[in-house]
This record gives C-alpha cells, structure tokens and sequence, in this order.
C-alpha cells in the first residue's frame, strides 16, 4: 500500500513532465528521422557544412568559456559571502540576486550601451587618453561571453554560498592543525565538499548559456551567429522545420554529454557528490 501511495503521489508530477516535456522532445528528434533522403539525411546535412559545424563549435566553445569563468568569479564571490557574518551576509546575496530582477533582454541592452563605439566604456578609454579612436567591441566572441558571464555569475553565487556555507569549520580547523597549507586545504577539504556545488553550478550556467537566444543575437549578431540564433533563423525565417528540429536534437545530445562528462569529473573529485 505505501507502494501505491507513493506512486499516487507522484503520478500527476511525472505525467506532466512526460506530457510538456518529454513527449515534445521525442516529436522534435523523431520529426528528423522521416526525410526521403534519408534517416539521417539531416544530421549528414548539417556536419557536412562548414558553417553549421562553426556554429556549433562556436556554441560549444562561448558556453564553455562563460562556464568556466563563472566558476571561478562564483566560487571566490560565494566563499568571501560565505564567510561574512549575518547581516553583511544577507546584503551580499540580496546584492548578487538584484540583477537577476531584471529581465534577460533588458541586460543584454545595457551592455550595448556599455561596449558600443559610443558608449560607456569607449568613451570612458578615450577620456584618459588609453586609445585613441573608438573600439570596435559588439558583435564579437568576447562580448557575448562578458554577458553571458554578467548573466549566469548571480545563478553560480545563490548555488555555491550554501554548499560552502554547509562545510564544517572544524574540518578545515583540523588540516591547518595537521600541517595543511592554505593551497592544500583548499585542494583536500574544501573544493571536494564543494564539488556538488560547482556541479550543480556548471550545469545550470553551460545549459542556459549553450541554449541562449537573445544575448547571442542582440550582441553577436550574425557574425556571431550561436545555435540558438540559428535555430531561430531555420524556424521562424526559412521555415526549414525538419532543419529546425535537426539543430535542437543535436543541442539536447550535446547537453546530455556535456552534462555526463562534468558528472564523471564530479564523481572522481568527489565519490560521494553524485
């Protein structure tokens, strides 16, 4: 009977994840699979171009990147959070959330007013006489990563003050006591109670930033053209639908492995994380 009840419990929740997201996803990959040319025509299509392939890799790399550099960002921004006392504490975290008020468009934008020919940041170097004509900083591989990093920091901060909050202080006590250096303490003790943390974290920032649309598109463009602007493009311009779907089947198994690869380099740091 507890069986049952459990199962009845979870019933409604696991139909709707079935329903509104597994369900899709099968029609998106299946829809693929149907092409006169070929079951995998489409897939052939797609790795046999030289620029779709750039696109790819290009994704691939910036959510890398902007990963990587929020990882560090969040980690130092989580552990001096974490070791404040209470109310400077609850200032911080109010302080790293507060961008998150703001809507994903609306920051994209700013940082067109910031990295324009003619914004702040131009106008501010040629003010001190650091350059001496306007850079050209839009529409490049650098910006989109200093915004999707402005971006996806807050999310790294909220998952990682209170994993780092939750690690005993007589464990790192104990290692200084023992001889342990400051770098060994950090290596032995801290970072793999972390790892669930910078895990967690990883995932949420290459998924979000891997998917994005509107910051790739407001400030790469089409020079800069990510897979999210370019399943857009198929869809909503050329109404290649089968292209399309191709594009979000190939994001959803670069995730999955994507996500297994940080889940196996957790299990090594960390036996006990995953």
């Amino acid at each position: 009977m507890k069986h049952l009840a459990k199962w009845g419990l979870t019933a409604p929740a696991m139909t709707a994840v079935v329903l509104f997201l597994l369900v899709p996803v099968i029609i998106t990959i299946a829809a693929t699979f149907g092409e006169p040319k070929g079951m995998f025509s489409p897939y052939v299509a797609f790795f046999t171009s030289g620029f779709r392939r750039t696109v790819l890799y290009r994704t691939i790399e910036v959510a890398l990147v902007t990963t990587a550099i929020s990882l560090v960002v969040g980690f130092i921004a989580a552990y001096v959070i974490a070791q404040m006392p209470g109310r400077a504490k609850s200032l911080m975290i109010i302080a790293a959330v507060f961008p998150l008020l703001t809507g994903v468009v609306v920051r994209s934008f700013a940082w067109l007013i910031i990295l324009g020919k003619n914004g702040i940041l131009n106008t501010m170097l040629l003010s001190v006489g650091v350059i001496s004509e306007p850079l050209s900083m839009l529409y490049t591989e650098g910006s989109v990563i200093v915004a999707m990093v402005y971006l996806f920091v807050p999310l790294m901060i909220l998952t990682l003050v209170g994993v780092l909050e939750g690690i005993p202080q007589d464990l790192i006590q104990a290692a200084t006591s023992l001889g342990a250096t400051p770098a060994a303490t950090f290596r032995q003790v801290i970072l793999p109670l972390a790892t669930p943390g910078l895990i967690v974290g990883a995932v949420l920032v290459f998924t979000g930033s891997f998917t994005s649309y509107a910051t790739p598109q407001l400030l790469g463009g089409e020079k800069q053209m990510m897979m999210g602007t370019f399943l857009y493009q198929r869809a909503m311009v050329t109404f290649d639908w089968v292209g399309a779907s191709t594009i979000a089947a190939i994001m959803v198994v670069v995730t999955i492995g994507i996500v297994a690869i940080m889940s196996r380099i957790a299990r090594r740091l960390n036996p006990m994380a995953v």
